[in-house]
């Protein structure tokens, strides 16, 4: 069963119910204001530790985005993409400077970024399977010789 809030009921126009819905969900204008504040400290912290993937730290840093602009935040591309850019770990520095470098920055749009990053961390990962297979294949040709 869904309870509505007094003033909801007694709202007469769309307006007015949609200014006591927005009250309900979001607070007044002091509870927005710190709910803004707390998101923009998280998006001015957020940093991608090293054994988080490019997918999941992107997926944190849009639910931020997400939530500065349901208060009304206008947040763009750019600075999304700066700051993305500024927090991946220093395995991705190479790309960082290869887009910084090739990619006018002012236009290049989440994304993009997005792409060349899982791209990345594809190349990074099958290099690694590729390298921990040789390592099996090694340690198993020596296991191999010590029996002979």
């Amino acid at each position: 069963m869904i309870v509505f809030s007094q003033e909801l009921q007694a709202a007469t126009t769309s307006k007015q119910a949609w200014l006591s819905l927005q009250k309900e969900f979001q607070g007044d204008s002091k509870v927005r204001l710190v709910r803004l504040q707390s998101f923009h400290r998280n998006f001015e912290t957020l940093y991608m530790p090293n054994i988080e993937s490019v997918q999941d730290f992107l997926s944190r840093a849009m639910a931020i985005v997400s939530q500065m602009q349901s208060y009304g935040e206008t947040i763009s591309d750019q600075t999304v993409v700066a700051k993305v850019l500024r927090s991946l770990t220093p395995k991705f520095d190479h790309v960082v400077a290869a887009i910084e470098e090739s990619k006018d920055l002012s236009v290049f749009s989440f994304d993009e970024l997005m792409g060349s990053l899982q791209a990345h961390e594809s190349r990074i990962n099958r290099s690694l399977e590729k390298n921990e297979e040789k390592a099996f294949q090694v340690k198993e040709a020596t296991i191999q010789n010590r029996r002979n």
